[in-house]
C-alpha cells in the first residue's frame, strides 16, 4: 500500500521534538525540526530565523514556549509574518505522553478555530484544566 504524499499543514518546534516525532508517524501532515521537508529548519534553529520561514510556508506551529510573545524580537517576528501558533501551555511542564494526550484531546476543537480564525498572527492556547482558548497578538 502506498502511503499519502508529505502535504505539511503542521510544524512542531524543537522543544517538542519527541512528540513531534509520534505525530508525524500518526499524520501526514506533521513535519518539524530537522524534518527533511523543511531543510531551511534544521536542529538548533534559532526562534528568529524559523519563524519566517515556517511562517512563509503556511504551516500552523505547534510548541510550547511560554516566551516567543514577550520577547520583543520574536513577537515582532510572528505578528509581521503573520504566524499561526498552537501553543502547548499547562500550569506544569508534562511528560510526552500527557502532551500527546492534550493535544488528541482538543484536535477537533483546534481544526475549528484553525477554520474560524483564519490567516495570521494568532495563538490557540492549550491548558489541561479548559477547553482551547485563542487571541491575536497585538501589532505594536
Amino acid at each position: 500500500m502506498a502511503t499519502a504524499p508529505l502535504t505539511p499543514r503542521f510544524f512542531v518546534d524543537e522543544t517538542l521534538l519527541s512528540v513531534a516525532a509520534a505525530l508525524a508517524l500518526l499524520r501526514n501532515d506533521v513535519i518539524h525540526t530537522g524534518h527533511p521537508a523543511i531543510p531551511k529548519v534544521p536542529i538548533g534553529t534559532k526562534d528568529e530565523d524559523w519563524i519566517p520561514v515556517v511562517a512563509a510556508a503556511g504551516l500552523i506551529t505547534i510548541q510550547r514556549d511560554r516566551r516567543i510573545l514577550t520577547r520583543p524580537g520574536e513577537k515582532h517576528l510572528v505578528v509581521k509574518h503573520g504566524l499561526r501558533i498552537i501553543r502547548l501551555a499547562p500550569k506544569r511542564d508534562l511528560n510526552r505522553w500527557e502532551y500527546m494526550r492534550l493535544l488528541a484531546r482538543d484536535w477537533d476543537r483546534i481544526e475549528d478555530l484553525i477554520k474560524e480564525l483564519g490567516d495570521g498572527p494568532w495563538v490557540i492556547k492549550l491548558l489541561e484544566s479548559k477547553r482551547p482558548t485563542h487571541y491575536r497578538p497585538e501589532r505594536r
